[in-house]
This record gives structure tokens, sequence and C-alpha cells, in this order.
């Protein structure tokens, strides 16, 4: 695993690639219904505000993320790749999630591509209907060798 010290770099692990993609309309409009409904205190499917201190402005920026619990761990998943979110964090080192009132300030470790297979195969099989059209196509079916082969484009979060 690739630690948050090392991520402040800006570089993602194992690789140079840099995929990110820019949300539609509706995803936005989307996203902001989340968010007030989770800032409200339901969390919909396991959603959580995150909240990163800006790289350059300094201030709080939130956004919506579905937290993935697996095997007693938490993930956080960029579907669409390196997203302000992402590079922010990577900065900050920290961030906070959030359900209605109760936060909960985190530290993180980023893991490198080759543990991403099992982590992507559990976000799809989840939030597939959600999240799936930043896939290309790749489902929870896929074999390891193609979640390995995708895994680049995807930042993963371990809360810890």
């Amino acid at each position: 695993m690739t630690t948050n010290a090392a991520a402040t770099t800006g570089a993602a692990p194992e690789t140079a690639a840099i995929r990110y993609v820019k949300p539609a309309k509706a995803t936005n409009a989307f996203n902001e219904f989340v968010l007030k409904l989770t800032k409200l205190g339901v969390s919909v499917l396991g959603s959580r505000v995150l909240s990163v201190r800006g790289r350059k402005s300094g201030e709080p920026r939130s956004v919506p993320v579905n937290l993935l619990k697996l095997d007693g761990e938490r993930y956080l998943v960029a579907p669409r790749g390196v997203t302000q979110w992402v590079r922010n964090l990577r900065v900050a080192g920290e961030g906070q999630l959030s359900v209605g009132r109760r936060t909960e300030t985190f530290t993180y470790t980023e893991l490198a591509d080759h543990e991403k297979p099992e982590i992507l195969r559990a976000y799809l099989k989840r939030w597939k209907f959600e999240v799936g059209v930043f896939f290309d196509g790749v489902d929870a079916k896929a074999s390891d060798e193609k979640l390995l082969e995708i895994a680049p484009g995807y930042p993963i979060f371990k809360i810890v």
C-alpha cells in the first residue's frame, strides 16, 4: 500500500496515467440531491459527505461519496478517476466523512493497482446501477485480469 504521505506528491501509485470523467449536468443534479439528503442524515445506500480542504483555496470542499465496507475495512473509490476530491485528498492527507451531524475525521492509505481488483468488484456489485457508466462495460463479473487492467484509472483510498 502507498501511504498518504507518498500520495501527497500528487502521483498515483504504480501509474502516471490520469483518467478523469467530467460529470454531466444530470450527474451534478443527482450529486446535489444525495449531498442534501446525506447532510440531513439520510444515507443513500451508504452515502457519506466527504469534506476535504481545497489544495489551492484551503477552503473545505464537500461531495457525496459511496463508502464501501468490505471485510471489516472501509474504502473510498473514485469511479470518475482523478477528480478534484481525489487531488484535494492527496494533498490534504486527511478528510472528514459525515452523515447528518455525525462527522469522522480520517486519514488513509491509497491502494496500489495490484490491490484494487477485489475492491473494484465489490464496489461494482453494490453500486453498478449508479456508477456503471464510468466503467465502460466492466462489471462485477469481470475477471481479475480485466479489473487489474482498469485499476490505474480508479483511485482507491482505504480509511485508517
